[in-house]
């Protein structure tokens, strides 16, 4: 869990300097650095969605995938744990885009190759290496972003804790199963989800990431069964 908990502590600190230094920053330059960090999301995104092998498979997750999370409705779930937050941490006329900050931030620490393969890492092999560096890139975002949306992010730091510690936890029980193929799939279908966040911060398309990340996981049963039969 340290990796974890490191990374935790980063967005933490990260927030806090935005919300402390960030003001002295004009109002453009928050904005246009946004846009470059929307931009730069988009190029990661695309560089793991490009590691697919087998394009069928990440259509499948993501359409499956967003079937469970509509039923589910993990985005109204996110938006709920955010406005419940938004009541307890915020006031006033911050409460609205403090909602906004904390689903936004969330889904971006917490979908994509690096938190999945970081807590997998810590939890088969004690290796944190991945989430101190995801710390690092996640700490200084949490700044900018901090700087113009506010607390909320500083309160995204507990799913990414609960998401990238669950991971850590079970990495055990999927020893087994977590095959190169796989692994690459995952990433993959988290890369795109990545490509829509990236979509929502430029305010291009307004997109339900959260719907759709139960497609990570359906990946893993995917690939394998399409390896199976050599599809």
């Amino acid at each position: 869990m340290l990796g974890t908990i490191v990374n935790a502590v980063a967005i933490l600190v990260g927030g806090v300097l935005g919300m402390v230094f960030g003001k002295a920053l004009p109002e453009k330059m928050k904005s246009t650095v946004i846009q470059g960090i929307g931009l730069a999301i988009i190029l990661i995104g695309m560089s793991m969605a490009l590691q697919t092998k087998n394009p069928l498979i990440v259509i499948a997750s993501l359409v499956i995938g967003g079937v469970i999370g509509e039923w589910v409705d993990i985005e109204l779930r996110l938006k709920q744990l955010g406005q419940w937050l938004e009541l307890k941490l915020s006031k006033g006329r911050e409460r609205g885009q403090f909602t906004k900050a904390f689903v936004t931030t969330s889904l971006i620490y917490c979908v994509g190759a690096m938190a999945i393969m970081g807590a997998l890492e810590s939890g088969l092999k004690g290796i944190h290496n991945i989430l101190y560096a995801k710390s690092m890139l996640d700490g200084i975002s949490a700044i900018v972003f901090a700087s113009s949306m506010g607390v909320g992010v500083l309160a995204s730091s507990v799913p990414v804790f609960l998401y990238q510690g669950g991971i850590t936890v079970s990495a055990s029980l999927l020893q087994g199963i977590l095959s190169s193929a796989v692994v690459a799939e995952m990433s993959a279908t988290g890369g795109l989800l990545i490509v829509g966040i990236a979509l929502n911060i430029l305010e291009i398309k307004e997109i339900k990431v959260g719907n759709l990340l139960p497609g990570i996981f359906v990946a893993i049963p995917l690939t394998l069964l399409f390896a199976r039969f050599n599809l």
